[in-house]
């Protein structure tokens, strides 16, 4: 085989691979549940409930999803859903406030991550459930709460009567000494600070468009070479120590596709962040990681590192680029986060039998 060729299939592979961990860390959880019964919603016994969709309208199937959203609201008895559309300028706070203030008993988030992810920084620490209707690219914390992104029917039941599951979030706050930045936020599935956020942010639109998640190869190509970068890790307090990175995720969840372990300890509601260091120097150093999670090898390698904590706090030597939940949040020169334990309740099929073991909200 020609050496060009052999070139070239070790970078496609390597750039598979990262996209592959990249997306699929944030996937399934550690106990994956069934996507829902794709039967109409039951006859319940609640009474009238007051619903709130909050709907990002240019997603594709917006339309079909409300209409679907308000159809199962009249079969259920229930009063006309109030529909509530996110802007460019406001996407989600104001219309998750507004909710809050109809007295909602169940908010639905209907969009991509992003959406699902303002929502939730709203709801969180309020005993109102958030129902997932995942109409976006990657539908991440969907799929985390082992819903089936295309089973928009089961999904709507499980958002109007599934049973509430409390999980966690993490508050972050990001800051940019260089031009005087500071920024609160929060995230439900992964937050990333480096190559990972690098690809984010040159992914073309029009590619996420024709193909979906697929379209994020295209930019991890691009992105595969390149210096690792000098950051101060300190965890739950402790001592900063020194890491030469490529990236570092901190997942409040993570399987890959097919059921691949790639952070074993990752629980959506145990109250702790894991932490994962990426530092290849090399599209070799990618390939090791990807065969290690594929083979599901457990021996350690020097490649990658996992740590779990309540509390994080990286500092960068050069601002470096950051993402949550797969929406590009600018460049830093430090973050920290914090979990909050079970502060979000969250409309799911079913509650794994070992979620009470966890930390109180």
């Amino acid at each position: 085989m020609p050496a060009e060729w052999i070139l070239a299939l070790t970078v496609a592979a390597a750039a598979a691979a990262f996209v592959v961990i990249w997306l699929g860390i944030r996937r399934t959880s550690r106990r994956r549940m069934g996507a829902g019964p794709a039967d109409p919603a039951p006859t319940p016994v609640l009474p009238d409930q007051r619903v709130v969709f909050i709907l990002n309208p240019v997603k594709n199937g917006a339309t079909e999803a409300r209409r679907q959203v308000e159809a199962a609201c009249e079969a259920a008895g229930w009063s006309p859903p109030l529909v509530l559309e996110t802007t460019p300028d406001d996407p989600g706070h104001g219309q998750a406030k507004r909710a809050l203030e109809e007295r909602a008993d169940v908010v639905i988030a209907g969009g991509g991550d992003g959406t699902i992810r303002v929502v939730a920084s709203e709801l969180s620490g309020t005993q109102v459930p958030m129902g997932v209707l995942p109409l976006g690219t990657g539908n991440l914390l969907a799929r985390n709460l082992g819903l089936e992104p295309s089973a928009l029917q089961a999904n709507i039941n499980v958002a109007l009567h599934g049973v509430i599951r409390k999980i966690d979030t993490a508050d972050i706050t990001l800051e940019n000494e260089a031009t005087g930045v500071r920024v609160e936020d929060s995230f439900l599935v992964i937050a990333g600070i480096g190559v990972d956020a690098d690809v984010l942010a040159d992914t073309r639109d029009d590619l996420k468009r024709r193909f979906g998640w697929v379209a994020y190869s295209e930019a991890g190509v691009r992105h595969l070479a390149g210096q690792r970068k000098r950051v101060m890790v300190s965890i739950d307090g402790g001592p900063a120590q020194l890491r030469k990175v490529r990236s570092i995720l901190l997942a409040n969840c993570g399987k890959l596709p097919a059921g691949i372990d790639f952070i074993p300890t990752a629980e959506i509601d145990d109250g702790e962040i894991d932490i994962v260091v990426l530092s290849p120097r090399s599209v070799v150093g990618w390939l090791w990681i990807a065969a290690k999670t594929l083979v599901r090898h457990t021996a350690p390698i020097p490649v990658i590192e996992y740590h779990r904590g309540r509390t994080v706090r990286i500092t960068a030597h050069d601002p470096m680029g950051t993402q949550l939940d797969g929406d590009p949040s600018g460049p830093v020169t430090s973050l920290t986060v914090e979990v909050r334990p079970r502060s979000l309740a969250v409309r799911t099929e079913s509650i794994p039998s070992a979620d009470s073991a966890g930390p109180a909200a």
